[in-house]
């Protein structure tokens, strides 16, 4: 692993930062409450899982892929827009700016090219085709959220990055200059634009390499814009906290949060679609997008698991779904029902499907 792909070192004016946060403490961040991310116990089960479970982990068709080059050409009626562009990597149009989100254009997760989870499907855009951007958003340092060549080609266009503490050590070392970032502690606060990014606490952890874990900050984002207001989960497990920036900051038109790459073994450090819906009634409701999930194979279960499972769970509970289709710019508070686009790719039928309720 070069050190090109691990990023940056923490040093100078950052380091203090980073050293002043009530979070850092003995050299490396730490979550509110104790943490265990990783196997715990006897990893034999787990093995046993991984190489004879039966899930089936990659999609066994492609993925319908729509195009929103069109679409971007118009300003949304409703001044709130997302396009979808796989994981956690969307599009937010928010109050007439534009946000991009934990952008991953690589084919891979990974610090090395040809190894390491694969895309299931290629990016409905290419980075040159993605319209002028006023900020892109970075909520931590893994590998299915920053990506090197991504980062390296979206600094030659100068774009302001916003992101957590430590994070922009990296950043400066992909090519992205010193004076475009600003990097904020939990509950801190910075105007772009028309609209204001929060971070807020989040339950993870942080890492690119065998011994820097934990040294930059992870978060979870409010996107507030004069008529709109959004939650951005980044990577997190149920926390009290939650709680706390729904009452600061909800309610909220549109919550996105992290449905995919969850097992019980690992810990609390992701959510899942049970945890999901709970943290969602923490942040006070609204319209719930499942994200982190159908890009990348990174857990033991169906590659399409946590959208159905979010489905019937969501139905049951009553809480509205947005599913949109990878690559269409969609404004949620025009649609009051969930697409299950998914089911379409078992079946090998790309055409549209029948709609549930949400």
């Amino acid at each position: 692993m070069s050190s090109s792909s691990r990023g940056g070192h923490i040093s100078g004016l950052r380091l203090e930062r980073v050293s002043a946060s009530r979070q850092f403490a003995e050299g490396r961040f730490r979550n509110t409450a104790p943490v265990h991310p990783g196997i715990q116990g006897n990893p034999l089960p787990l093995l046993g899982e991984y190489f004879f479970g039966g899930a089936q982990r990659t999609p066994p068709g492609p993925l319908p892929l729509e195009n929103p080059l069109e679409a971007w050409g118009r300003r949304p009626d409703t001044g709130l827009r997302v396009t979808w562009l796989g994981h956690s990597t969307m599009l937010l149009e928010l109050d007439g700016a534009r946000i991009l989100t934990d952008p991953v254009f690589g084919e891979r997760a990974s610090p090395m090219s040809f190894a390491g989870p694969r895309r299931f499907h290629e990016a409905p855009v290419s980075l040159d085709a993605l319209p002028e951007l006023d900020v892109v958003l970075l909520s931590h340092d893994h590998y299915d959220h920053l990506c090197r060549p991504t980062i390296q080609a979206l600094a030659k266009r100068r774009v302001p990055f916003v992101t957590a503490l430590g994070v922009g050590a990296h950043l400066e070392a992909y090519g992205v200059a010193p004076e475009l970032i600003t990097e904020l502690d939990w509950w801190e606060r910075t105007p772009v634009g028309p609209v204001t990014l929060t971070a807020t606490p989040s339950q993870h952890f942080s890492g690119r390499g065998l011994g820097d874990r934990n040294r930059t900050l992870w978060a979870s984002w409010v996107l507030e814009g004069d008529k709109h207001r959004l939650f951005f989960s980044g990577d997190t497990g149920l926390t009290e906290e939650l709680r706390e920036v729904g009452r600061r900051h909800g309610p909220f038109d549109l919550v996105m949060l992290e449905v995919g790459a969850f097992h019980p073994s690992w810990g609390t450090i992701h959510l899942g679609p049970e945890n999901a819906l709970k943290a969602h009634e923490m942040l006070g409701g609204g319209r719930l997008m499942p994200v982190h999930w159908g890009t990348f194979n990174l857990a033991l279960h169906a590659w399409d698991e946590p959208a159905e499972t979010l489905l019937r769970l969501a139905s049951e509970q009553q809480v509205r779904l947005f599913t949109p289709r990878l690559g269409a710019a969609s404004e949620p508070l025009r649609l009051e029902q969930a697409t299950p686009w998914w089911r379409e790719v078992s079946a090998g039928v790309l055409a549209p499907g029948p709609v549930l309720g949400g």
